[in-house]
């Protein structure tokens, strides 16, 4: 699962990926949990915020990206970091939350029961539904031909479920369970607003697998077409892009 994250690039865009963090926590209803975790940091940006929601809580946040913990480490004093993949996560706490990662491990409805055991009281995370969007399918087109298709057959693409999938998943887990989702509007400026805000998330495998004269090629091209998807008016390009949710608390 591991990618070549770049906190700088992923952090371009800071406040439209952190806003449905805000909202999956703010639907928490745990009043003092005495411990959190977050699966998934990323650099720790939202990680903080669970301290400001919980400011009584031990947080730790858990990352398979060094960049991303080294990052959260500089940056973000008072919450215990720590460098693992979250597949291989058997620790417990009050609350385990997790944000935008499980769309990236291979089969994570069977994951989910496992992870969800170690929550006690809740166990909430949030992944993208926007797979089928033009942002995901050019890209993946584009891969799939000449010369670029020898290097990325195998890539892993992400993936997710309905919201009604995982609330099935979580109460058979003996958790009561509100699930829904949510499609944001981002609006963006620049005409390759949409290119660069996949640079720093589901173009990662493809830049890592084509050498790099040949990615500049790709990126060219994949520029065209995405500004042909998502034309540009007044400066500004809008993505939308669906979100999925769900928070278990245990009965």
């Amino acid at each position: 699962m591991a990618q070549p994250w770049d906190p700088d690039r992923y952090l371009t865009y800071a406040d439209e990926r952190g806003r449905p963090f805000v909202e999956l926590i703010a639907r928490i209803p745990t009043p003092t949990p005495a411990t959190v975790v977050d699966l998934g940091c990323g650099p720790g940006n939202l990680t903080r915020l669970l301290t400001d929601r919980w400011p009584g809580a031990k947080v730790t946040g858990v990352d398979s990206s060094p960049a991303m913990i080294q990052r959260a480490r500089h940056e973000h004093d008072g919450i215990d970091w720590q460098l693992a993949d979250v597949r291989e996560w058997d620790g417990s706490a009050d609350v385990v939350v997790s944000n935008a990662t499980f769309q990236w491990v291979p089969d994570h409805l069977e994951l989910l029961p496992r992870l969800a055991a170690g929550a006690r009281e809740v166990f909430a995370f949030q992944v993208p539904g926007n797979f089928d969007e033009p942002s995901h399918a050019l890209r993946e087109e584009l891969a799939a031909e000449e010369p670029y298709r020898r290097h990325t057959l195998d890539l892993q693409k992400p993936s997710s479920h309905d919201p009604a999938t995982y609330l099935e998943v979580l109460e058979a887990e003996g958790f009561e369970v509100d699930a829904w989702e949510t499609t944001y509007l981002h609006v963006l400026p620049g005409a390759d607003a949409v290119f660069d805000w996949i640079s720093g998330t589901s173009l990662l495998p493809t830049r890592a697998a084509l050498p790099e004269d040949l990615f500049e090629r790709f990126a060219a091209r994949l520029k065209r077409r995405l500004r042909a998807a998502y034309p540009a008016r007044n400066g500004q390009v809008v993505l939308p892009f669906r979100r999925v949710f769900v928070v278990g608390v245990r009965r």
